[in-house]
Formats: structure tokens, C-alpha cells, sequence
């Protein structure tokens, strides 16, 4: 009797144990299916008195979830001056960035004269908090800094601007985005 009440134990750990395994396969498949993928090249991204960088990258988030695995290339084309999150790049540095968190919004502007407005993460807008490093910084950021890519125009200057970097402004990027 006693063989009889473990071998039905172990069926019943075993059924309960395809039992979660079948409901976390569905969780997971049906969060899969809501993730959103990016890709860019930015080469040109400034609009403040000081610093330029080039960005290029991408990844997936998801929006409901807070998800979010991206990076890419990052250069200082420009000197970045003082009071802004990248502060003492030069040009010429800059190696990777990847991302700290994904922000649900973030106020942006492209240049000194524009008034701050918002930025939502949506299926065609990724709203990010990265970290930045430059070659000799090994795994430690030399940088942070709030970055949008979106398929949107994010001004009214001539032109799409598509891509922005906090402290540095707004540029042209060549942007996909797929669910």
C-alpha cells in the first residue's frame, strides 16, 4: 500500500509539474507575442550648443511589461560640453551603449529654443534610459542618458528627426520597427 500512495504521489507531481510547464509555455508564447523589435542607424545627432554623436542599434521591448534588451554602437562626433549627460566625450570616443531600463515616457527637445514635450513608449516608439561606454571604461558606464527611436518626426524642423539623445539633441535615422 505504502508503494502504491508514493507512485501515486509521483504521478501527481509529475502531472502538476506538465501542468505548469504547459501554462508557463502559454504565459511566455503569449508575452513573445507582444514583444516589439527595432533596429536604427543615426549618424548625425546633435541640435545643442555642444556635442554631436552617431548611434546605431536596436533590440525588443515590450510596452505592458517593461521589457526591454537593446544596444548598439555609439561615437562622439563632436565635443560634449558641460551640464549634459555626456559630458566630456570627445570625439572620437565612444564604443557601445546599451540599455538600463525602459521608460513608459520621458520629456525631450531637439535644441535650446524648443519647449520640453513628452515621449510615450509605444509599438512604434521606444523610450529608453541607456547607459553609454567608451573604450578603456571596460563594463562600467562612462555614461547615462535618456535616448528615444521612433518612426515618428519628433519636431517641426525640416526634415524627419527620429532619434534623440538627452543633451545632445535630435537626428536622422533610418528606423524599423516589427511586432
Amino acid at each position: 500500500m505504502h508503494k502504491i500512495s508514493l507512485r501515486a504521489r509521483a504521478l501527481a507531481g509529475v502531472f502538476a509539474t506538465a501542468a505548469l510547464l504547459i501554462t508557463l509555455g502559454s504565459s511566455a508564447a503569449l508575452a513573445a507575442s507582444s514583444n516589439t523589435s527595432f533596429g536604427f542607424n543615426a549618424p548625425d545627432i546633435q541640435g545643442f550648443p555642444t556635442g554631436a554623436v552617431a548611434l546605431t542599434g536596436g533590440g525588443t521591448f515590450n510596452a505592458s511589461t517593461g521589457f526591454v534588451h537593446a544596444g548598439g554602437g555609439f561615437s562622439c562626433t563632436a565635443p560634449v560640453g558641460a551640464g549634459v549627460p555626456l559630458t566630456g566625450c570627445l570625439t572620437g570616443q565612444g564604443v557601445r551603449w546599451d540599455t538600463d531600463s525602459l521608460l513608459s515616457t520621458t520629456m525631450f527637445r531637439c535644441n535650446t529654443q524648443e519647449t520640453a514635450r513628452p515621449a510615450f513608449t509605444s509599438e512604434d516608439t521606444a523610450v529608453l534610459h541607456a547607459d553609454f561606454y567608451r573604450a578603456g571604461d571596460a563594463n562600467d558606464e562612462s555614461f547615462t542618458a535618456n535616448m528615444i527611436v521612433t518612426t515618428q518626426d519628433l519636431d517641426a524642423a525640416p526634415g524627419i528627426q527620429n532619434v534623440w539623445v538627452q543633451g545632445i539633441g535630435c537626428g536622422t535615422a533610418d528606423v524599423d520597427f516589427s511586432a
